[in-house]
């Protein structure tokens, strides 16, 4: 359940179309086309959204699969975890817990030595604070 009240008019304005249909209606940018996916700064992602800190640099990991990839959230009480089975699979899904909005999937093929967890999530749901 969201904590914060959004204003789905004055997001249509702020998201690109694209931006707003991933965040906001559960959509998937096209893998390997998302700002993040060879992004090798170091920071924090936060959501586009609302500015909740979601995953730092330095869990973010090259999964292949075409999206940007992290081990763990920052803080696990900045996500929330939905079972997902739309287009017939049975997914995770990955919300901001602060605005409700949609950023991706969680699958159990991440890295072993680091739990086994992959939070694939889609760049335009990302905001990357340089640190």
């Amino acid at each position: 359940m969201a904590d914060m009240k959004i204003d789905e008019d004055e997001l249509k304005e702020k998201l690109t179309p694209e931006q707003y249909k991933i965040l906001r209606e559960g959509d998937t940018e096209p893998a390997f086309t998302g700002e993040y996916v060879d992004n090798h700064d170091k920071g924090v992602f936060k959501c586009r959204v609302c500015g909740q800190e979601l995953f730092s640099s330095e869990t973010k990991f090259d999964s292949g699969t075409g999206w940007p990839s992290f081990t763990d959230p920052m803080n696990l009480e900045h996500v929330e975890l939905r079972d997902d089975s739309s287009f017939g699979m049975k997914r995770t899904e990955v919300i901001c817990k602060k605005c409700g909005s949609h950023l991706g999937h969680l699958f159990d093929d991440g890295p072993a030595e680091k739990g086994g967890k992959r939070y694939c999530i889609n760049s335009a749901c990302l905001i990357l604070d340089k640190k």
